[in-house]
């Protein structure tokens, strides 16, 4: 999502296990522990997004219009609906509270929305919760730092010359370690949780480090894979460029 600049929150980690119980009831988009997002709701959403934010009308002038905003798809929505509640619930539990107040002014900026659309709100209300999660830094284990220079080189970041030695060296670093951190602590209640996602929404994963032109770094598998079985997910600028938190206040 383009959420990149909105709260200064930690962000990266590997591994998550994604679960395999199935839950399904017709009409049920998610769940998360006794909690549920209706496939009512995301449609609500999706409409709220296209009323508040509709293409801009020709100038009288004869000018062009203005660019039409480009709207969230429906994962981008769910799995901000799925992560909040997430956020909120292991906040609530463990006594999390935030460390920075995200507006929705400056999410609806970033995003390039109308405030009052409710994406907007629940992007605020969702960084807001994640600036909350402790990241002490963490030392990133061979397998993690593996996934992320593999995710890398699938997305065309790192050259093919760049041995895995010397681009470890260079995605290695606070804002890694501390990302690491803050993901370990988002898969356990996750997996605590029992997040359930219903299958015309998966793969859904929330990207929390991007290298350049967003291209995803490090996601939080939220739920089940594409398919039931239960598998390790993992997904993380270049040989010379360092991975961009899901999270930097401009």
């Amino acid at each position: 999502m383009r959420a990149r600049r909105l709260a200064a929150v930690a962000t990266v980690a590997l591994g998550l296990v994604a679960l395999s119980g199935c839950r399904a009831e017709p009409g049920i988009a998610a769940y998360i522990g006794d909690q549920r997002i209706t496939d009512l709701q995301v449609s609500a959403a999706m409409k709220d997004l296209r009323t508040k934010n509709p293409a801009p009308e020709p100038s009288a002038s004869g000018q062009p219009a203005a660019p039409q905003p480009t709207l969230p798809e429906v994962a981008d929505v769910v799995r901000a609906m799925v992560l909040t509640r997430v956020c909120e619930k292991l906040s609530a539990e463990k006594n999390y509270q935030p460390r920075g107040q995200v507006a929705v002014d400056q999410a609806a900026q970033q995003l390039g929305l109308d405030p009052e659309t409710g994406h907007v709100r629940e992007v605020a209300k969702l960084f807001t919760c994640m600036s909350g999660l402790p990241a002490e830094p963490v030392e990133p284990s061979k397998e993690e730092i593996a996934d992320v220079i593999a995710a890398g080189r699938a997305a065309g970041k790192i050259p093919a010359e760049v041995t895995d030695e010397a681009a470890a060296q260079q995605l290695d670093g606070e804002q890694l370690r501390g990302a690491l951190a803050t993901k370990r602590i988002l898969a356990e209640a996750v997996g605590r949780y029992d997040v359930t996602v219903s299958p015309r929404y998966r793969p859904l994963e929330f990207p929390l480090l991007s290298f350049a032109d967003d291209a995803p770094a490090v996601s939080v598998p939220l739920g089940e894979p594409a398919s039931d079985a239960v598998t390790d997910i993992s997904t993380p600028e270049g040989p010379t460029a360092t991975p961009e938190a899901e999270g930097t206040a401009s």
